[in-house]
C-alpha cells in the first residue's frame, strides 16, 4: 500500500473520530441541561404544591367539621384524620410543616374545625387543646375600600395597631416573600417606587373569620391573598385576552368599582374606559383624583384635577400605576367581559343613574340636564 493511500486512511479516520467525538459531546451537553430542566422543573413544581398544600382547603367555607383527636395520637395519626375529615390538603405536607415548625405536643380532644381554617391556626389550636364551635373574630372588608381604611378596621378588631398593619404591607422584604408565594397574582409591577402601598387593590373584599384570639398581620395578609387568588386565577386567561396583566387588570377593577354599583353600569363604565384609552384619551375619573389627593371628601373641585399624580387620570393618558381600592368580583368580570358600545362621556345625576354619550356635545347636554 502506498504510502498516499496510508495517509488518506488516516485522515480519514481522525476525522471520523473527530465528529464521533463532537457527537458525544453534543448527546452529553443535551443530557446535562435536560436533567438541570427536570430539576428545576421539579423544584418549582415542588414549591408550588407545598405552597398549596398549606393554604385552607375551601377560604370561603362555613361549614364546621367535629373532629375528634384520640389520646396518644401521633403527628402522623393527626394529619391522617385532618385530610380525611377534609380539614387539610395534604397530611404529608401538614407532618413535614410541623416538623419545621417544631410543633410536637397537641391535646386529644373533640374540636370543631373548618375548611377555611390555615394550617398555623390549626397547630395552634390543636397545641392548646382549643375547642372552636365558632371564630373567634368575624371581620367584615368591604368592596372598595382602600388599605389604609381595611388596616383601620383590623387596628379596632385585633390586638395590632392600624400602624402595625400598614408597617408590614410596606416593608420591601416582605412584599418580596409575597411576590413568590403567590406568583399567580404578585408580580414585580407592585414594587414601582410611584405605587403609594404595594398590596393596594390585592386585599379582597370578603368576610373573614378567624380562629384564634390574636391573630398576626402575617396569618390576616395570607387570608386575604388567599381569597383574591382564588377569585383572580380563573380569570386569567380571559385577562390575557384583553392584552392586560393582573395589575394592569386589577388596576381597572378598582376604578371600575369606584365608579359604578350595578352589574350593567360596570360593564358599561369598562367598555368606556377601554374606548377612551383606544383613542388615546385619559380616562379622567375622580375617584383616581381622590386617591392622589389621599381624600374621601364628596366633590372634586377644578383645583384637585391639577394634582400632578401617577394615580391622577386627569394627568394621565393611561391607567393609573396601580389600583386605588379593592373590588367586588362583578368589577373583574366587567374588566374582563366589558360592554362593547361607542360610549366616550359618561356623568352620574346624584340619584345612582349613569348617564352615556358618544360625543362631547351630547355630554355638554346631559351636563346641563343632571348636573345642578
Amino acid at each position: 500500500m502506498s504510502k498516499k493511500k496510508m495517509s488518506g486512511s488516516y485522515m480519514e479516520n481522525l476525522k471520523r473520530r473527530s465528529e464521533d467525538a463532537k457527537a458525544v459531546r453534543k448527546i452529553a451537553a443535551v443530557i446535562i441541561i435536560s436533567l438541570a430542566l427536570i430539576l428545576i422543573i421539579g423544584s418549582i413544581s415542588g414549591y408550588l404544591y407545598i405552597t398549596s398544600a398549606l393554604e385552607p382547603v375551601d377560604p370561603d367555607s362555613n361549614e364546621d367539621t367535629n373532629v375528634e383527636i384520640p389520646l396518644g395520637s401521633s403527628t402522623s395519626d393527626i394529619a391522617s384524620i385532618l385530610e380525611e375529615n377534609g380539614i387539610i390538603k395534604d397530611g404529608t405536607i401538614f407532618q413535614f410543616y410541623t416538623k419545621f415548625k417544631n410543633v410536637t405536643e397537641f391535646q386529644a380532644g373533640d374540636y370543631t374545625f373548618s375548611p377555611s381554617m390555615n394550617v398555623d391556626e390549626l397547630l395552634e389550636a390543636l397545641q392548646n387543646g382549643k375547642v372552636m364551635e365558632e371564630p373567634v373574630h368575624n371581620i367584615t372588608i368591604p368592596e372598595g375600600w382602600t388599605i389604609d381604611q381595611i388596616a383601620e378596621t383590623y387596628g379596632k378588631n385585633l390586638e395590632f395597631s392600624k400602624e402595625d398593619f400598614l408597617n408590614k404591607v410596606n416593608d420591601p422584604d416582605y412584599i418580596e416573600t409575597l411576590i413568590s408565594s403567590y406568583p399567580n397574582i404578585l408580580t414585580n409591577d407592585i414594587l414601582d417606587p410611584e405605587i403609594r402601598t404595594p398590596l393596594e387593590g390585592y386585599l379582597f373584599a370578603a368576610t373573614y373569620q378567624f380562629y384564634s384570639q390574636n391573630p398576626s398581620v402575617e396569618t390576616v395578609v395570607n387570608r386575604m391573598l388567599e381569597k383574591t387568588e382564588n377569585v383572580v386565577t380563573p380569570y386569567l386567561d380571559e385577562i390575557a385576552g384583553q392584552d392586560l396583566t393582573v395589575h394592569e387588570a386589577l388596576t381597572m377593577a378598582s376604578i371600575v368599582e369606584n365608579e359604578s354599583s350595578s352589574d350593567d353600569q360596570r360593564k358599561k363604565i369598562a367598555g368606556l374606559f377601554y374606548n377612551r384609552l383606544e383613542e388615546g384619551m385619559a380616562l379622567q375619573t375622580d375617584p383616581t383624583v381622590l386617591y392622589a389627593l389621599g381624600d374621601h371628601k364628596e366633590q372634586v373641585t377644578y383645583d384637585d384635577l391639577e394634582v400632578e399624580s401617577p394615580y391622577n387620570t386627569y394627568h394621565v393618558n393611561s391607567l393609573p400605576v396601580g389600583p386605588i381600592s379593592n373590588f367586588a368580583e362583578t368589577s373583574l368580570e366587567a374588566t374582563v367581559a366589558p360592554e362593547e358600545s361607542d360610549y366616550l362621556y359618561f356623568l352620574h345625576d346624584g340619584e345612582g343613574n349613569i348617564h352615556f354619550s358618544e360625543t362631547n356635545k351630547e355630554h355638554n347636554k346631559l351636563r346641563e340636564k343632571y348636573i345642578k
